[in-house]
């Protein structure tokens, strides 16, 4: 690992045979984890306290990374809050004989320091000193009103019996293997389980082997502990032409409770691809019941929201109606 500036931190490694998924290349859930890892390395160098993971802006995964690639991760702090900081993370990789790695995907990670309350604490300023820096601050600063937009869309959001789509739970104990470094469980092992659920969800509607395009809206509400039941539920609420957008809830609690809180939410695109590797069409699904259609809508509002960030726009399927 090398740290230069300050405010910057890169993980470099081999991708190995065991991060293999079930596409033949990494999957995203995998590279979520690598992200928050090197956004978890890049938060505490600045903050010099421990920080948990906020939110996950939206991540687009273009290109597959193979085993054997050559991996780096760079994750630099680009604004701060008062508690937060805003870490853009990039990740590269590419054949090691070949030369270079190339960009395969970014996003923003959001931490947040805390003490040995848990409660939040004040964080150094970050003075950007470069023309490059100014522009990643700015751009983050951008980003913040769409992500509060798209926090408002979700919240409060239901996910009942009533709907109809293609749902899968999976159900679990977490492990002590799951733990991070301030004894709860890591964010990027959440949105691994992330991952996992909405690859059974959409591989089930589609009945081909899926992989994940994008990720986004990714909002931790609450810490999930070793030790809790774990219960994954991920629902289809839209197709695109070929995009299968799949709604996930985390939710935990203690075994001897009974009760079950939402820790974190997000929704992730899905699509499956033929030999060559390219997106094909999926049949599209059609909503029945009126839970159905608000989720459907709903998926809709989030498109249009995050059209509007910087960089973005309104998907294909969309801009033709």
């Amino acid at each position: 690992m090398t740290e230069n500036p300050r405010n910057s931190v890169t993980l470099r490694f081999l991708a190995a045979p065991t991060d293999i998924g079930h596409s033949g290349s990494v999957d995203a859930g995998t590279v979520l984890e690598w992200v928050d890892k090197a956004a978890y390395a890049a938060a505490v160098g600045w903050a010099k306290s421990y920080c948990v993971t906020a939110y996950v802006g939206n991540i687009h995964f273009a290109d597959p990374v193979n085993s054997g690639d050559l991996v780096e991760v760079t994750a630099t702090v680009v604004y701060t809050g008062r508690s937060s900081m805003h870490i853009h993370t990039v990740v590269s990789s590419g054949d090691p004989k070949a030369g270079g790695p190339t960009m395969r995907s970014q996003c923003i990670v959001i931490f947040v320091a805390v003490g040995a309350d848990g409660q939040s604490i004040a964080v150094p300023t970050l003075e950007p000193a470069t023309p490059q820096a100014i522009l990643q601050r700015d751009d983050a600063v951008a980003r913040i009103k769409v992500r509060e937009e798209i926090v408002e869309a979700m919240k409060g959001q239901e996910y009942t019996d009533a709907g109809t789509a293609e749902k899968v739970i999976l159900r679990f104990l977490a492990s002590p293997n799951d733990v991070n470094w301030g004894g709860k469980v890591h964010g990027g092992i959440v949105m691994k389980w992330i991952d996992e659920a909405a690859y059974v969800c959409a591989t089930r509607y589609c009945g081909s082997a899926t992989v994940a395009v994008f990720s986004g809206g990714v909002r931790f509400y609450r810490p999930l502990l070793i030790g809790h039941v774990v219960e994954v539920e991920a629902r289809l609420v839209y197709t695109g032409t070929k995009g299968m957008h799949i709604a996930v809830q985390v939710r935990s609690g203690s075994p001897t409770s009974g009760e079950l809180n939402l820790t974190t939410y997000c929704l992730t695109v899905m699509v499956t691809r033929d030999e060559a590797g390219n997106s094909v069409p999926v049949p599209p699904w059609l909503p029945v019941s009126e839970e159905d259609q608000r989720l459907h809508a709903h998926a809709r509002e989030l498109l249009e929201i995050r059209g509007r960030a910087p960089g973005n726009r309104l998907p294909n399927h969309l801009l033709s109606h």
